[in-house]
């Protein structure tokens, strides 16, 4: 699909004035800019090189102030630094214009590597550091440093999944009878995710978002952390947007997890069973809400490229809406929108 020439003239400005920004930094040179990222949101990110083949680079954040603001960005690094933790220092900041200079930590992911990786080694180390930052997060945990992964906010995230992923995407009109299936579905989701001990959660914690570096792991894309559910981020890393795991590795690298959490004094459940059960229903809730978002992503933002991995969520949820007999109804529904003949699965 072409640019609009409103939109492209939009951009040049946009960077025009980027530049004139990081002049005002290094007014004697000429500073080299290149696309490093961009992501689902309004969101850019540049390299910077202040000298031609400088061994030193540094990241820009490009976001618009009037459809992003990056003072969360700016508080959450701070949090993540107070914990110990590899992510970007804010060089400098001009939040009128919506711009911040970060320290760069390269240009791999662990989605990357972990896609040419053989074996399990890899994985298993990647994923040993991930979680040990993880816990290192969760322990330095104080309430009334980040919003509150409220009823309110986790229910808006589930309608996404009607609105965009039944309504737009499959063309579904629900009937009253529907919708009331899935607004009791959605409830005991949100009172399961509710009764979780609460941690800071990075809300975005999966391989796309962590980079291979020293040291392991440097940790993007937090500006959006609540004070919520202790397993969202372990679902977020094992149960990726990108990237799937069989359910005895997943089981195997949670246990890890757990096993960490417990000795670092953490308040995960003591039973392992009743711990996998929080993460599955935490999972559910996410797993729903992507399933929405790339769909708005797709028809609302012209991003149709996230569409390829919307059946990977409903792998995800698939065999929790089976396993669980309070999901029946919920398995139900979906069977009858997808046209599939039920299967009855459920143990718990």
């Amino acid at each position: 699909m072409a640019t609009p020439i409103g939109n492209l003239d939009a951009r040049m400005d946009r960077i025009a004035q980027l530049e004139r920004w990081l002049a005002g930094r290094y007014p004697d040179t000429r500073v080299a800019l290149t696309p490093a990222s961009a992501d689902a949101s309004f969101r850019r990110y540049f390299r910077v090189a202040p000298e031609r083949d400088a061994p030193a680079t540094f990241i820009v954040m490009d976001a618009p102030p009037e459809r992003e603001d990056c003072r969360p960005f700016v508080h959450v690094a701070g949090l993540l630094a107070g914990a110990g933790l590899n992510a970007p220092r804010v060089l400098a900041q001009d939040l009128e214009q919506g711009f911040l200079l970060l320290t760069d930590l390269g240009s791999t992911t662990y989605l990357e590597s972990l896609q040419r990786a053989s074996g399990d080694a890899l994985p298993a180390r990647l994923f040993g550091d991930a979680t040990d930052a993880l816990v290192k997060w969760q322990l330095a945990t104080r309430p009334g440093e980040l919003p509150p992964y409220a009823a309110t906010l986790l229910r808006r995230e589930l309608e996404l999944f009607p609105e965009w992923y039944l309504g737009r995407h499959l063309g579904v009109t629900l009937t009253p009878r529907s919708r009331e299936v899935l607004d009791r579905a959605f409830a005991l989701i949100i009172g399961s995710n509710l009764a979780q001990p609460k941690v800071y959660v990075h809300r975005d914690y999966m391989p796309r978002n962590l980079m291979v570096c020293e040291p392991n792991p440097g940790i993007l894309d937090f500006q959006d952390a609540v004070y919520g559910p202790i397993t969202y981020d372990v679902a977020c890393l094992f149960k990726d947007a990108f990237l799937s795991w069989d359910e005895e590795r997943v089981l195997d690298w949670t246990i890890r997890y757990w096993e960490k959490a417990r000795r670092g004094g953490l308040p995960v459940d003591p039973d392992f069973s009743r711990f996998w059960r929080d993460l599955e229903w935490m999972g559910l809730q996410r797993h729903l809400k992507v399933a929405g978002i790339f769909a708005r992503l797709a028809y609302r933002d012209g991003k149709r490229q996230y569409l390829a991995d919307t059946p990977r969520f409903l792998g995800y949820v698939r065999p929790v809406v089976e396993r669980y007999r309070a999901l029946a109804p919920l398995a139900r529904l979906l069977d009858e929108v997808e046209g599939r003949t039920p299967e009855v699965r459920h143990t718990f």
